[in-house]
């Protein structure tokens, strides 16, 4: 192991530590290291959207012919605008274009990729049921669709078998919650025991190379 090698473990071990630190209190080091990765992220953030949006889909096209790209360009340049109070206003114009493109597209994408999908998905389980526990988990799933849908639908108040219902789908919704909340745990658990390793593996393995 080279003495660069050795450096670097070194230093991705100080930010490291400098990071586990705040479980103890707030302290410089961890503020140090939280300013670096924000900074860090921030300036590779900046430069990647510089080549990958502004140079390859904007101006190389524009230099190429595509003149009809500096509206959108120009709408960039409004957002802009924010950094002047006289003038904040012409931010609004982009910002309603990006607003009314993304619902416009969301709600397109979120019908025929989730909504529509869901749907199907909820019939089949019916259809592709052999058994007793197939059919009980295929009306469980059709239960806990329908329940936690009306439980948003918010247009008639939540009395009688409605209101029943809305709170077997608060129900559903809270076990979604807490199965999603347990597979986050998972993932960040998975991130600890590598740094752990890390540590212990390669960080204090440094020692015998510096001894």
């Amino acid at each position: 192991m080279s003495g660069i090698e050795i450096l670097q473990i070194w230093i991705i071990a100080f930010f490291t530590l400098a990071l586990f630190s705040f479980l103890y209190k707030d302290n410089p080091f961890y503020r140090l290291a939280e300013n670096i990765f924000a900074g860090l992220t921030t300036g590779y953030q900046v430069s990647l959207i510089w080549d990958t949006v502004i140079i390859q889909k904007l101006w190389d096209p524009m230099m190429g012919g595509q003149w009809w790209l500096f509206l959108p360009g120009l709408l960039g340049l409004m957002m802009f605008s924010r950094f002047s109070p006289k003038i904040s206003w012409m931010s609004r114009v982009p910002l309603a274009v990006v607003m009314g493109i993304t619902a416009g597209i969301f709600l397109t994408t979120q019908l025929h990729g989730f909504v529509l999908p869901q749907m199907q998905a909820t019939m089949n389980t019916f259809v592709t049921a052999k058994g007793f526990a197939d059919y009980f988990l295929a009306s469980l799933i059709a239960v806990g669709v329908i329940s936690t849908m009306i439980y948003f639908y918010f247009s008639h108040e939540h009395v009688g078998v409605l209101g029943v219902t809305a709170k077997l789908g608060i129900w559903f919704i809270m076990i979604s919650f807490g199965a999603h909340f347990g597979y986050t745990v998972m993932g960040r658990v998975s991130l600890l025991i590598g740094r752990t390793q890390f540590l212990i593996e390669d960080w204090i393995g440094t020692f015998s190379y510096i001894l």
